[in-house]
C-alpha cells in the first residue's frame, strides 16, 4: 500500500527531474556560446568559490571520479582558464587555480545565470523565495550525503 509520503516523493522526483532537465538545457545553451562545456562551467564555479583546490577536491565538488575531473581540467587548461601548480608542502600534489581569463569567464557566466534567474524569480513572493532556497539547499545536502558525497561543500 502506497503512503501519502510515497506519493509526494514520486511527485517531487518528477518535478525535480523536469527542473534538472530544463536547467541542463538552459545551462548548455548559455555556456556553449563561450566555448565551454556545462561540466567545465561547473568546474570554474567550484574553483572560483573554493580557491585553489586539489583535483580530488574538484572531483568531489563535481560528483565525478578523478579521471573525469582530470579530463575536464585538461580542457580548461588547454583553453587557458585553469593552471596547475605543485603544492609547496607536498610536491606530488597539485593545486588547480583559475587564471585571470578563467575568472573573467566565470564572472560572465555567473552574470548571465543570475540575470536569467532574477527574471524567473521577479514575480515570486520574497518569503516563498527564501523558504524555497533553504529547502533546495537542504535537499541538495541531504541527497549528497545519501549518495556518499561527504567531501562536497554542500555537505559541510
Amino acid at each position: 500500500m502506497e503512503s501519502p509520503l510515497h506519493d509526494e516523493a514520486e511527485a517531487f522526483h518528477r518535478a525535480l527531474g523536469d527542473l534538472v532537465r530544463l536547467q541542463q538545457h538552459r545551462s548548455r545553451d548559455r555556456v556553449v556560446f563561450y566555448g565551454i562545456t556545462v561540466s567545465g562551467a561547473h568546474a570554474l564555479e567550484a574553483l572560483e568559490r573554493l580557491g585553489p583546490i586539489s583535483l580530488n577536491r574538484l572531483a568531489a565538488e563535481l560528483f565525478v571520479d578523478k579521471s573525469t575531473a582530470s579530463r575536464i581540467v585538461a580542457a580548461l587548461e588547454y583553453r587557458g582558464w585553469v593552471t596547475r601548480t605543485a603544492d609547496p608542502a607536498d610536491r606530488r600534489a597539485l593545486h588547480l587555480h583559475l587564471t585571470d581569463e578563467g575568472f573573467a569567464l566565470h564572472d560572465q557566466l555567473r552574470s548571465d545565470a543570475v540575470w536569467e534567474m532574477q527574471a524567473v524569480l521577479a514575480g515570486t513572493d520574497a518569503a516563498l523565495r527564501h523558504s524555497t532556497l533553504n529547502f533546495i539547499r537542504e535537499l541538495a545536502r541531504t541527497a549528497a550525503l545519501h549518495a556518499g558525497a561527504t567531501e562536497a561543500s554542500c555537505c559541510q
